[in-house]
């Protein structure tokens, strides 16, 4: 195997059946694995159902190949060729009778590996994708990361980890600025059915009202930091009445500052009053949201992504990480450049260190504001994936957490 490093274990386990001559190996590994086909950007956006195989004649085997990549050994996205993701089966389904002699994995590159295509091969790949689960590709809930061609210390390693709940959840390396993700076509139809993102200026808008935290609830966040003001005043643990009285009192004080007489340059102007209905109305509502935290924190704390009596200091976290990941989903879209995405990413990070004080302060603040605004206390997949996210996070050796320093 020489010195060439496997970017991710894709490429680690294809290569040692590879070199061990285990061609069983080889293609049952293969078949687990998400394949990606080249494809013209411009056709793609044409005909978004299409996957066309791109044929390219190979000097060295004198014969032509249809070309395919494994997730580890893509390229850099660039504007004009882009990336469908299939899978084996679709090459024994597809393959024209007419087709060339070869499959070309990873061509041009220290792991391509040409695989003879002839109807008794195609049969042999065929067995071994009728081998393997039902799911393709990375297995979901667990850390991945490229050991090549990602960034794994510095800035914009911090900040991509910041959105590493996404990542893991997703079956993706947490560290691919250079995202492809489940290929072009995918990527544009999550932000389109997920976000409302359709174009390029929709995607810069939404990566800065994320990283400003301005789709989080301000309910949310002003609940928090009443409980935080106190635990500062008090130097200790906030009782939950005492954080309801409060946020109550700090209510009604706003309420009677918002009618108070303020001179303007146009002089004394004398706002009315707000309707009482509308100011307890608000009170309610807040002492809703109180409860709901409330609930959530004893939860968490039983299934430890909040220790124990730790409370979470706020949920800009949820804005702050899916900011990190838009970045480079914006990129497999081609909606955005690899340095508009860094930059998000590396402000997404630092937004994150000022806001709080450890990675598992981070992942309590993510995992309460999805939970706050998907789950309904039903404390289902809205929440388990998250807890599961946040178990890989904290405990499997090779996680950012466990390798990127907070401070």
């Amino acid at each position: 195997m020489g010195t060439w490093t496997a970017p991710s274990t894709v490429e680690h386990e294809l290569e040692e059946a590879k070199a061990a001559g285990n061609w069983p190996a080889f293609f049952d590994a293969l078949a687990l694995a998400d394949l990606f086909v080249p494809q013209e950007r411009s056709f793609q956006d044409a005909h978004p159902t299409r996957i066309r195989r791109r044929r390219v004649h190979l000097p060295r085997a004198r014969a032509d190949a249809y070309v395919v990549f494994t997730k580890g050994m893509l390229p850099a996205p660039s504007p004009d060729l882009v990336f469908e993701s299939v899978d084996l089966g679709w090459f024994c389904e597809s393959y024209p009778p007419d087709g060339p002699a070869y499959l070309a994995l990873n061509p041009g590159t220290p792991f391509e590996t040409l695989l003879p295509a002839t109807p008794a091969h195609r049969a042999g790949w065929a067995h071994h994708d009728g081998r393997r689960p039902r799911y393709v590709g990375l297995e979901r809930g667990k850390v991945h990361a490229l050991r090549v061609g990602g960034p794994l210390h510095g800035p914009v390693a911090f900040g991509l980890a910041c959105g590493a709940h996404l990542a893991v959840r997703a079956g993706e390396f947490w560290n691919a600025l250079a995202h492809h993700g489940h290929g072009y076509t995918k990527e544009r139809d999550k932000l389109r059915d997920s976000w409302g993102v359709t174009t390029r200026e929709e995607w810069l808008v939404t990566v800065e009202r994320l990283l400003r935290a301005d789709m989080v609830s301000p309910v949310w966040e002003f609940a928090l930091r009443v409980r935080q003001a106190l635990a500062q005043e008090f130097a200790g643990p906030v009782d939950v009445e005492h954080w309801r009285h409060a946020t109550e009192a700090t209510l009604r004080a706003n309420a009677e500052r918002a009618a108070e007489p303020r001179l303007t340059p146009e002089g004394v102007t004398v706002a009315q009053p707000r309707p009482t209905a509308e100011v307890e109305g608000e009170i309610a509502g807040v002492q809703r949201v109180i409860g709901r935290i409330t609930r959530y924190e004893q939860r968490f704390r039983a299934d430890g992504v909040l220790g124990e009596g730790k409370h979470v200091r706020s949920v800009e976290a949820w804005d702050y990480g899916r900011a990190s990941q838009m970045a480079r989903w914006g990129v497999g879209a081609r909606f955005g450049t690899l340095a508009e995405a860094e930059d998000a990413v590396v402000r997404a990070g630092k937004a994150c260190r000022i806001a709080y004080r450890s990675w598992e302060e981070l992942s309590a603040g993510f995992v309460l504001g999805r939970c706050m605004q998907f789950d309904e206390e039903e404390f289902g997949p809205w929440y388990q994936e998250m807890a599961t996210a946040h178990r890989e996070l904290t405990g499997d050796p090779g996680s950012p957490w466990r390798n990127l320093a907070w401070g």
